[in-house]
């Protein structure tokens, strides 16, 4: 067995007991495996064609291997199946990759190669003449021609006979530095996905070979360690497994907890990878991280890519950036894909992120040693925050295409809920920190969001909103307790408001079926501003009636504004809200928002120095080893 990449080789029928490697080395003689080719995904629910292309004839693929049948093509040119060469050249030293694969049979194997255009070439060509046993097929191909784009995969033909191709894997030479990686799930509630993500590491050596360890942080009342499987995965993990109970401080929390831990020796050099509970995992993806990072010239961040646990053919964005002031998170950079079919569309152009989502994402301990924790938010852009931090110390982020998890969608999420607070208080303070943030512009941005909730009658909403600007401009103390307490009170600040509760689209209480037909949307209006002031003015004046249903889809404030009565699709597909005109509501809650976009424009300037200034305590190592009330010459040991 050699040692690959940081992490050694195994083969699959390996125990993961055995004799690990403890310490961080610095350089490597040996070849690290950058990626594997799969043929098929490791759910059955997922879509084959992600890993291999039966481009002409017919096949039969399995996970590891692949029979090509006569006259048949088969292609890697997938999302998991090509080696993303420009990626490679770009951010790290390695001038070349060699291509192993077990081949039997009789056909052609091509190392075909494409540019930022996404036109095809042919890097080596070998052919198979009829052998009955097994043969190891190993080209190296030069990756010295793609900085702007391109990547590299397998084409398989056949002519009278079969071809069988199993056991392909990528490596790269001599890493700079060679290092464990240590991944952190953070959970909540969700005890038996969290187990499924767990199992599903598990069942995959080499990935486990990556990892100096595996942080379970269980923030939830519905425990991880509550049912029957958990001690069984747990013996499968061996020594690696640490299982840590605390209360609930979020995503950010849940992280940073296991962040803490890893460098909890000032010394240490090592990568955290977070990990959503709640994710489909391809297990390479931990290798593809973990070498990728290690083969990197300068400590750079490693993210993954997300596809939709609903749609799993379908990207979120290949790579993401943000406006403050807008509060737009997860934007697609220019020139990335943005929500395409990647059975039909691949990231040809390499591209470069502003920061990378915590669904999975690494860090190297400099990095962080150097630009300090996550910031305490509980919930929403604490990633953003973090990644733009980064940013601004001179360290890159490399979303890298090829290595991803399956997410659940966003677009199914209701944002109609306690989010939104998380959402706009976030938005200003990182805007504070990070961005040009300026109180006047701020303002207007709160009004027309607020305005639009009172128009489409979201009275909670909007008051959700209000206390997040006023927490924001309350400034840093709002975090000291790592925002523990936040989530509980806007549900009290939520809970009076009836269109807050949630319905069985069958039982709407004092709708019948025939009061609420389906209203679909017209076009968006051409001049918003103006459509916004007379539906605030018609609902003063209560000169809108009618009830309808809505679908999520058409949920505009614009449409939803038309009628007295609206019972409301919730994005998730569940359940129905019903909203009604409140004039009294109305008139109550728009003065607030007057008022507090007014305060808005006159102290955010002073709300803004304030956060600069408690921005590096509330970051500090300190502070989180307070927040998780820890004994820290004692946190390393529990």
């Amino acid at each position: 067995m050699t040692l690959v990449g940081g992490f050694r080789g195994v083969d699959e029928n390996e125990t993961l007991q055995g004799e690990r490697q403890d310490e961080p080395r610095r350089g490597n003689a040996d070849p690290a495996m950058a990626m594997r080719t799969f043929f098929a995904p490791p759910f059955a629910n997922l879509p084959v064609d992600l890993y291999a292309k039966i481009e002409d004839g017919a096949a039969t693929r399995h996970r590891k291997a692949v029979t090509v049948h006569p006259h048949s093509t088969v292609s890697t040119s997938t999302y998991f199946g090509r080696f993303p060469a420009s990626y490679w050249q770009r951010w790290t030293a390695a001038s070349e990759v060699t291509v192993r694969a077990s081949v039997s049979g009789a056909g052609v194997v091509r190392v075909m190669a494409s540019d930022s255009r996404g036109g095809a070439r042919t890097l080596h060509t070998e052919r198979v003449a009829g052998e009955t046993t097994e043969t190891q097929v190993c080209p190296t191909v030069d990756i010295g021609k793609f900085v702007d784009g391109g990547a590299i995969w397998l084409e398989l033909i056949t002519e009278a006979g079969s071809l069988q191709v199993a056991d392909v894997a990528w490596f790269v030479p001599n890493p700079p530095r060679s290092r464990p990686t240590s991944a952190v799930l953070c959970t909540h509630d969700r005890a038996d996905d969290c187990l499924n993500t767990l199992r599903a590491l598990a069942a995959d050596p080499a990935a486990m070979s990556a990892l100096s360890a595996v942080y379970v942080i269980d923030q939830g009342d519905d425990a991880v360690e509550s049912r029957d499987s958990f001690e069984s995965v747990k013996e499968v993990f061996g020594g690696l497994l640490r299982y840590r109970r605390q209360r609930n401080l979020g995503g950010a929390g849940g992280f940073t907890r296991g962040l803490h831990e890893t460098l909890a020796d000032d010394e240490t050099a090592a990568n955290a990878l977070f990990m959503d509970d709640d994710i489909l995992l391809e297990p390479d993806t931990v290798v593809r991280m973990t070498t990728f990072a290690n083969s990197a010239v300068e400590p750079i961040v490693v993210g993954s890519q997300m596809l939709q646990l609903l749609h799993p053919y379908r990207i979120h964005v290949s790579a993401e950036r943000a406006r403050f002031t807008t509060i737009e998170p997860g934007l697609a950079v220019e020139g990335g894909l943005d929500r395409v079919d990647l059975t039909e569309e691949l990231q040809e152009r390499r591209v470069d992120a502003d920061y990378n989502a915590w669904w999975c994402c690494l860090l190297p301990s400099e990095i962080v040693r150097d630009a300090g924790y996550p910031i305490p938010m509980f919930f929403q852009w604490d990633d953003v925050e973090f990644g733009y931090r980064i940013r601004g110390r001179g360290h890159a982020t490399v979303t890298l295409p090829g290595a991803a998890v399956w997410h659940a969608d966003f677009d199914w999420k209701d944002e109609d809920s306690w989010v939104r607070y998380f959402t706009l208080r976030n938005a200003l303070i990182i805007d504070a920190l990070h961005g040009d943030f300026d109180g006047t512009a701020s303002a207007k941005v709160f009004l027309r969001w607020a305005a639009e909730c009172l128009v489409s009658m979201r009275y909670a909403q909007t008051e959700v909103l209000i206390a997040a600007v006023e927490d924001f401009l309350a400034g840093p103390d709002v975090l000291r307790d790592g925002d523990a307490s936040t989530p509980a009170r806007i549900a009290r600040i939520r809970a009076p408001h009836a269109e807050t509760a949630r319905h069985k689209p069958s039982q709407v209480p004092g709708l019948t079926g025939a009061s609420r037909p389906i209203a679909k949307a017209g076009p968006h209006p051409a001049r918003r501003r103006l459509v916004l002031v007379k539906r605030l003015i018609w609902h003063l004046l209560g000169r809108v009636g009618g009830s309808a249903s809505i679908p999520s889809r058409d949920a505009h404030w614009w449409h939803v504004g038309l009628f007295e009565t609206a019972v409301v699709t919730d994005a998730s597909q569940e359940s129905v809200s019903v909203r009604r005109v409140d004039r009294e509501e109305l008139h109550r809650i728009g003065a607030k928002v007057l008022r507090t976009a007014l305060r808005l424009h006159r102290e955010g300037d002073r709300a803004r120095g304030a956060w600069r200034a408690g921005h590096r305590s509330l970051t500090s190592r300190e502070n989180w080893t307070r927040l998780f009330q820890l004994d820290e010459t004692n946190a390393s040991k529990e």
